[in-house]
């Protein structure tokens, strides 16, 4: 039941054509080649051959870079091999607290956590439909321990404002908040957590850098968090977490700040034209609903089943998110990640197409 977007080698595989003449709009990726200063690095990397060594085990120089970067101390940050990882870990400490509770529907990597380290968690469901203003008031406070955040949500594309996130901070013995896709929605950072951790022992946040820039086969995330619980995590995990190409690659990003703000302008004005695009032409498909979100996905319902649209798609060389392993959503939902305009023409296109 623990399914992703993404498997586009599986599909380049079974459609006998190279990934690149997929679009993959499963999986919530910018749809841009990597930035050209972060390859040049990377390049670099590779001629000085110092993935012949181990990596550093403390990651100093990258904790620093991260910890300037959100003006949060070192001491407080843990790099991982993507938000995954650090999801799986979290869950091991989460297990030891008491009951969890997942929103509903929820990314599937937290459920899988806590099925790792037999942990007791419940869920509550979420409300799929919503206005158009962002960001909402966190709506639930159900009776728990610890309780599992995304922000924005994953599928529905609900952003939380931080000031009713700040508030469950009061009633819970600890809280994940995953922000893997704020720093891809246009005034997403507004909405972050990070600054809370300096007064909140019982707060971890996760975030991601593999998809604002589009390289998640780097496996690249770190936690915020306290000190004492990341050194917990810390000596549990495998000891070189991550690669010599991630590490480096997190380095460059965070120290170039005008080079990021630039790459962010780029993606955010990118999001703002086609999201407004995109909706208003899924919205004139009679047999779908689109919600509304705020960031580059967009959950979609049908009145029948999707299943054959999906696969008609597929045979079209394109991939959507089919959402039935979303907990509270059945083969009638599906998510849509948004690409660059030609794909999206061509995605809109094809599943009005798949209808016929």
């Amino acid at each position: 039941m623990f399914k992703h977007g993404g498997n586009i080698f599986d599909y380049s595989k079974k459609l006998n054509v190279l990934p690149r003449d997929i679009i993959d709009a499963s999986a919530s990726l910018v749809p841009f080649s990597t930035p050209k200063f972060l390859f040049k690095e990377l390049k670099k990397e590779l001629k000085n051959k110092n993935f012949q060594y181990y990596p550093e085990k403390n990651f100093q120089e990258l904790r620093h870079a991260i910890g300037s970067f959100h003006n949060i101390n070192p001491n407080n940050i843990l790099p991982g091999n993507g938000a995954s990882e650090l999801i799986t870990w979290i869950g091991n400490e989460a297990s030891e607290i008491g009951i969890n509770c997942l929103p509903s529907p929820c990314f599937a990597d937290y459920e899988r956590s806590l099925k790792c380290w037999n942990a007791d968690y419940v869920f509550n469901k979420l409300p799929k439909y919503w206005g158009i203003e962002y960001p909402q008031a966190y709506p639930l406070m159900p009776k728990a321990d610890v309780l599992w955040i995304t922000n924005p949500h994953n599928p529905t594309g609900q952003l939380w404002s931080k000031e009713s996130l700040k508030k469950l901070l009061l009633n819970y013995k600890l809280i994940v908040c995953d922000e893997a896709f704020l720093s891809i929605t246009p005034e997403g950072e507004k909405e972050s957590l990070i600054p809370f951790v300096k007064d909140f022992d019982n707060l971890v946040v996760i975030r991601s850098l593999t998809k604002l820039f589009s390289i998640p086969g780097l496996r690249l995330g770190y936690m915020v968090g306290n000190k004492k619980l990341l050194k917990k995590i810390k000596y549990k995990r495998d000891p070189w977490p991550l690669n010599s190409f991630a590490i480096k690659a997190g380095i460059t990003l965070l120290t170039n700040k005008t080079e990021y703000e630039s790459w962010t302008r780029k993606i955010h004005n990118w999001i703002n034209i086609e999201k407004k695009w995109m909706y208003s032409e899924i919205e004139r498909i009679n047999q779908l609903r689109v919600l509304n979100s705020c960031t580059n996905f967009f959950l979609i319902k049908s009145r029948k089943s999707m299943i054959t649209n999906i696969k008609y798609l597929e045979k079209q060389g394109i991939l959507i998110r089919e959402c039935s392993s979303f907990r509270s959503l059945n083969n009638k939902w599906a998510r849509i990640s948004i690409q660059k305009h030609s794909d999206n023409k061509k995605i809109i296109n094809e599943i009005q197409n798949s209808f016929k």
